[in-house]
């Protein structure tokens, strides 16, 4: 009789365990809900990601997808300014609900933090003006293109587009000048690169014309709230479908969202 009700213990600790477990995996979708607030970590200082407007509200593509989840949530959105270095342990800290901060999906993250399907594109590219034929890689040849030596955009360009007459310069800087002065055609670049020089000059004639790579951003969520990446996962699956991802990202990146990762 003994053994059966410490057996019969065990098991009733064992089943409250796993409710309480059940619960604390619920928890932050419940609460976002009952306090009718969401709180987003997103860039203040990465156009065109997120950056802070000539009337001092951060704007960009992040924000915009931050919006999207709090209308769908039908909760108020609360925007977290953070940099590359912090936008991970602020979801790990709680002082975040979620990160919007264009990041990258990598295997030591995945470690602390869950990801959400991709809500967008992040373009390396061959950038020029209106002018300038250049739609395919085929096209790029004997045409001239800016590009800094030994970055991403340099190794990209040298195997996508050989036929292109590549000039090679020691930094950003230097590339852009080129680009700008008139001593190259076109220029290869990243997609924030390409908008904080719209930013600079806002009269420029500069065109995505080519991609060379994407490296999709995803939302990063605390580890273990499986109800609220559901919810998450099915807000932008339903944007994506209806074309919301693809009318944001040409907004902000020039291009449409493409085919996104799940």
């Amino acid at each position: 009789m003994k053994k059966n009700y410490l057996i019969s213990a065990v098991v009733g600790v064992l089943a409250a365990f796993s409710v309480m477990s059940a619960n604390a995996a619920t928890h932050l979708l419940e609460t976002i809900i009952s306090q009718k607030t969401l709180r987003v970590a997103v860039p203040v200082d990465y156009p065109p990601y997120g950056y802070v407007g000539g009337d001092m509200v951060p704007q960009g593509l992040d924000i915009d997808v931050a919006n999207l989840l709090g209308k769908k949530l039908g909760v108020k959105v609360v925007l977290v300014p953070v940099t590359g270095p912090n936008r991970v342990p602020y979801l790990q800290t709680g002082k975040a609900d979620l990160t919007i901060s264009s990041l990258g999906k990598t295997a030591e993250r995945a470690k602390v933090i869950d990801y959400s399907i991709a809500y967008a594109p992040f373009f390396d590219a061959v950038f020029g003006a209106a002018k300038t034929q250049a739609t395919n890689f085929g096209e790029l040849a004997g045409k001239t293109v800016s590009v800094t030596r030994g970055s991403m955009q340099d190794e990209e360009l040298t195997r996508l587009a050989p036929g292109a007459e590549v000039k090679r310069f020691e930094d950003n800087n230097s590339t852009i000048s080129a680009f700008l002065s008139g001593q190259t055609q076109l220029v290869a670049i990243g997609t924030t690169v390409a908008s904080a020089m719209k930013q600079k000059h806002p009269q420029l004639d500069l065109q995505l014309k080519v991609i060379l790579s994407n490296s999709p951003c995803y939302v990063g969520l605390p580890k273990g709230q499986p109800e609220l990446l559901s919810k998450v996962n099915e807000i932008l699956r339903t944007a994506k479908a209806d074309g919301t991802l693809d009318t944001i990202s040409r907004r902000w990146l020039g291009a449409p969202a493409g085919e996104l990762p799940e």
